[in-house]
């Protein structure tokens, strides 16, 4: 059989506008819900959430029953051993945080290429091979398997062209809540000069022809960044929507 198409990859190369939903509530009940929501992407996040690596082979298993709906996977650390379990339960496309230097970039491509040209560990009977039934998945893996990094620092922001123009890089994310934090305005999303950062990174990734993404989970934010060219944003996370619904019902009755 052919390696699946990584349809959150082939957006990315076409332009196209890709929403996606935050997923950081553990088992697979909750990806599998968000999964059939109607975003084009869903993120499965190890980094900030209560979700272990082991968690997420069935959250891909249950985001995957929806077959137009891409799963991404954050893992909680720019880690080689980290990207290999994820990588073999099938995940496509990883999210890395934190990237702040081309060197740190260049080592999760590293990470995420099998040998000569990287160091991911080779095994066959995965999920990721169809437990072997993918046709010279060794030689096609690369093919179908997506990087975006995380810049989300002063630092980062001031490295950019060279992250984002890393061979193997195919898109980067831009993270408003740590950026904030390394601007010296921590929370302060929306502050006018976090707002100009990140509006700036959007549009240096534009002239550079490097896919923009983002958090924003302000409506208006969402818009004007996708008017700035970001093509893959994250407008809700599962956690925040449910604390939100319980308030609205508590207040309510208040």
């Amino acid at each position: 059989m052919e390696n699946p198409k990584n349809l959150f990859k082939a957006g990315l190369k076409t332009g196209q506008t890709q929403l996606g939903i935050w997923n950081t509530i553990g088992g697979n009940t909750v990806p599998e819900m968000l999964g059939g929501a109607g975003f084009d992407w869903v993120l499965v996040d190890c980094e900030h959430a209560a979700i272990e690596t082991i968690e997420v082979l069935p959250a891909l298993q249950a985001i995957g029953q929806h077959s137009q709906v891409s799963a991404l996977v954050r893992p909680a650390a720019n880690d080689p051993t980290l990207f290999k379990r994820i990588l073999d339960m099938g995940a496509q496309t990883l999210l890395v945080p934190y990237v702040q230097t081309p060197q740190e970039a260049a080592a999760a491509v590293h990470a995420m290429r099998y040998g000569p040209h990287g160091m991911r560990g080779m095994a066959g009977m995965t999920r990721a091979t169809r437990y072997g039934k993918v046709d010279d998945y060794f030689h096609t893996a690369w093919d179908e398997l997506c990087l975006v990094v995380q810049v989300e620092t002063v630092e980062g922001l001031r490295n950019l062209d060279a992250i984002a123009t890393t061979d193997g890089v195919d898109a980067v994310f831009i993270g408003p809540a740590d950026l904030s934090a390394s601007m010296g305005l921590p929370g302060q999303m929306t502050h006018p000069d976090v707002d100009a950062a990140v509006g700036g990174a959007i549009k240096r990734l534009v002239e550079l022809g490097v896919p923009a993404g983002v958090m924003a989970l302000d409506p208006d934010a969402a818009d004007r960044y996708l008017a700035l060219g970001a093509t893959f944003v994250a407008v809700a996370v599962d956690l925040v929507l449910l604390a939100d619904a319980v308030k609205s019902i508590k207040d309510r009755f208040a």
